[in-house]
């Protein structure tokens, strides 16, 4: 993970959409647009999202109801919408799908800065639920869900599974998660990792067919 924030922005006019860009990349975000919906989903699983401005009067869908389909299939990552619904039924509506706060149009620059600077604070702080491609991590109870089905783990394959997770697309030596997940333990050796990794394999991908985790010869493994 880095310490950068991911934005994505959803929003059809180009010049809120550049303004939009402009102004949060001068924040030291990292911003990522869309002027329509049909690659949201691909940007939320491929990217490490930490907050999305949504736009509710989009061309193929409407915001709002995109963003409670989100929730239903379990996607959590925060959501501001920017939009020219404004009256009090509208905002509330907007909630009630899902979103966490809501700025109507047209906006003040300096408060659009400021909500996506709280909101961002805020739920970074606990982020109860990790989704990556079909996997899904709930940290209130430390369980892992793979295409619907709760997949069982010991505690030491819990942790490795995370710290992959954590680190999409990331390369990890085999040094480096010996000192992340086995920390102190007695069996810190360069061979255990490999065993527990191909145990780990076994757990969650049993047909071989996902290839989440690979080895990178001479170099340790990458979760992608």
């Amino acid at each position: 993970m880095t310490n950068t924030q991911t934005i994505l922005i959803v929003e059809d006019e180009e010049d809120i959409l550049d303004l939009m860009e402009y102004t949060l990349s001068k924040e030291g975000y990292d911003v990522i647009t869309c002027i329509d919906t049909s690659n949201v989903v691909d940007m939320l699983d491929e990217e490490e999202i930490s907050l999305i401005l949504m736009d509710r009067n989009l061309p193929n869908i409407e915001g709002s109801k995109f963003v409670a389909s989100l929730r239903e299939d379990g996607y959590n990552q925060p959501v501001i919408y920017v939009s020219a619904k404004d009256s009090s039924d509208e905002i509330v509506e907007g909630f009630d799908r899902g979103g966490d706060d809501y700025i109507t149009k047209p906006f003040n620059i300096d408060e659009l800065k400021a909500r996506v600077k709280a909101l961002i604070k805020r739920t970074q702080k606990v982020q109860d639920i990790i989704k990556i491609k079909d996997i899904v991590y709930n940290s209130s109870n430390k369980t892992f869900n793979i295409a619907g089905e709760d997949v069982k783990l010991t505690h030491l394959e819990h942790d490795l599974l995370l710290e992959f997770i954590k680190n999409q697309n990331i390369l990890l030596s085999r040094d480096i998660l010996l000192e992340r997940v086995w920390k102190d333990s007695a069996s810190k050796q360069l061979k255990t990792v490999n065993v527990a990794i191909k145990r780990l394999k076994e757990h969650i991908d049993p047909n071989g067919e996902k290839n989440y985790i690979q080895a990178v010869r001479g170099e340790g493994y990458i979760f992608c």
